[in-house]
């Protein structure tokens, strides 16, 4: 391996950053950080058409949010600037030139409209229109393999639109490696001539993507499985300017739930969660994709399930952060197969890691969510998050959780108050409440001696008190322990909340 180790991570500007973006970002992160090497970005907008106005700072903001920002890329150590290709264009056009000097490549004038025509004709004869040896040369495609060199030059002179295109071989087998899948034989009878430079003068992604990576010393190219279509022309691209190619690993698609098909963003929305890290406003149609930070995920939770859509360490071992995943990763663990999307997972990601974050910062995530919580005691909230935090996966569960801790009960659950009000309940509760108002030194403990002593004195079933208390505080059979929730709200509170739900009910 390279002691040089250089990775890129280039994404599109032409819309969010999907999940499986993110996913190959981090692989590219984790690999480059256990060989001390360099993580660039680098931003491939060739397709200007496509381009979409904050598409680029979504995507850096998307890396910063989930712990691995890039070391060199736009704006940051521009060691092999610029790093957006829009920018590069200028150099793209020299090696084009280069291949067709050398006979590498070759000028192609057919227009649309022709090409289409040879397709349709195709199609009409159970045939497959592909553009290389079988008919670059029979005299039917425009190109300058078939035009003399004046006839080229004149169509060049008189500023006819043409492309270049590169001159796949015929009769060889191509053996290519991948670090994830092993090696790959191609039959090159089977590729067709792709266009390496467009004719609005942008270079293709082939072209470009080659050229930038040399002169950006990548050693390492860690890109989606939908590439692999594409190893071929790049192998034959870096052959072809006798250059050394990097080393390939191709990651696998990540999978609907069902297992069948790529993820989408409408299997997010058809199932309740999100494909994006940060929620995404679509600057034409102001559309609101969802995001994983507003939907209320952890980014430690994120780049956790994200290590294991195609990795797996081989151990049990489940939970990693990022500084863990470095240590453990290796390509050589990566699966070739699809990694099926397991919502439920994500959740259980979120619920650990719920439980590693601190209450004190749990209490002003709370707070900045829940409008009545703003003239509340930061240190209570964060007392009352002690006690629920083990049943919540996201922050915004915490107000179904405890907002009797808060706001005292004006409905109460039907099914449970028939349960737990009973013949003799309202004496019961009287009672309850002249205990409690008795108690000098309002401690949970004191609150269960009594009350828990009463009980057992009297040998009245638990239920027959502690059902109908508990409806009576919280306004439903639910919650931490009740001794807890009266400590908690205080002995007024409680006296007051008892005298309701006897009233009420």
């Amino acid at each position: 391996m390279s002691n040089n180790v250089r990775v890129r991570f280039a994404p599109s500007p032409t819309g969010p950053l999907h999940i499986g973006g993110v996913r190959t970002a981090l692989f590219n992160y984790l690999f480059v950080k256990k060989h001390n090497g360099t993580f660039v970005l680098r931003i491939e907008d060739t397709d200007q058409n496509r381009y979409v106005e904050g598409a680029e700072d979504y995507i850096v903001k998307s890396l910063e949010w989930c712990g691995f920002p890039f070391d060199e890329g736009p704006g940051l150590n521009e060691k092999f600037g610029p790093y957006r290709q829009s920018e590069r264009k200028h150099l793209y056009k020299q090696y084009a030139d280069q291949l067709i000097a050398e006979g590498k490549a070759y000028y192609a004038f057919d227009t649309a409209e022709q090409l289409d025509a040879h397709r349709k004709q195709h199609e009409a004869e159970g045939k497959t229109f592909i553009y290389n040896w079988h008919n670059r040369e029979k005299g039917r495609l425009v190109n300058s393999l078939v035009l003399t060199p004046e006839e080229t030059q004149a169509k060049i002179d008189a500023g006819e639109d043409y492309v270049i295109r590169f001159l796949s071989p015929q009769d060889e087998t191509l053996h290519l490696k991948d670090i994830i899948r092993g090696d790959i034989k191609i039959d090159t009878n089977t590729l067709d001539d792709k266009v390496l430079f467009k004719a609005d003068g942008m270079p293709t992604y082939h072209l470009a993507n080659i050229v930038d990576d040399h002169l950006m010393e990548i050693s390492h190219v860690i890109r989606g499985e939908e590439w692999l279509p594409s190893l071929a022309l790049h192998f034959q691209l870096y052959d072809a300017f006798g250059w050394e190619a990097p080393e390939f690993a191709h990651l696998p698609l990540i999978l609907k739930p069902t297992g069948k098909g790529k993820l989408s963003k409408r299997d997010g929305d058809k199932l309740g969660f999100p494909v994006f890290p940060l929620e995404w406003t679509d600057p034409k149609t102001n559309d609101i994709a969802r995001g994983y930070k507003e939907d209320g995920y952890f980014p430690e939770a994120v780049v956790n399930f994200l290590a294991f859509l195609g990795w797996n360490p081989g151990t049990e071992q489940e939970i990693f952060d990022l500084e863990g995943l470095v240590k453990a990763f290796d390509l050589n663990k990566v699966n070739k197969s699809g990694a099926r999307f397991d919502p439920d997972k994500t959740k259980w990601f979120n619920h650990h890691y719920m439980q590693e974050q601190s209450n004190a910062d749990l209490a002003v995530a709370f707070k900045n969510i829940q409008p009545e919580l703003a003239n509340i005691d930061e240190g209570y909230i964060e007392m009352v998050i002690a006690l629920v935090k083990e049943r919540a996966t996201f922050v915004n569960d915490f107000w179904s959780l405890t907002s009797y801790f808060f706001v005292s009960p004006t409905n109460y659950d039907e099914k449970a108050s028939k349960k737990a009000f009973k013949e003799g309940t309202k004496e019961i509760l009287e009672t309850v409440k002249g205990l409690i108002d008795g108690i000098k030194d309002v401690t949970a403990e004191n609150l269960q001696n009594t009350i828990k002593g009463w009980i057992t004195s009297n040998e009245i079933g638990f239920g027959k008190v502690m059902m109908p208390l508990r409806l009576a505080l919280v306004g439903a059979l639910q919650g931490p322990d009740v001794f807890d929730i009266m400590f908690m709200i205080g002995k007024n509170e409680s006296i007051k909340r008892i005298d309701n739900a006897i009233t009420t009910l």
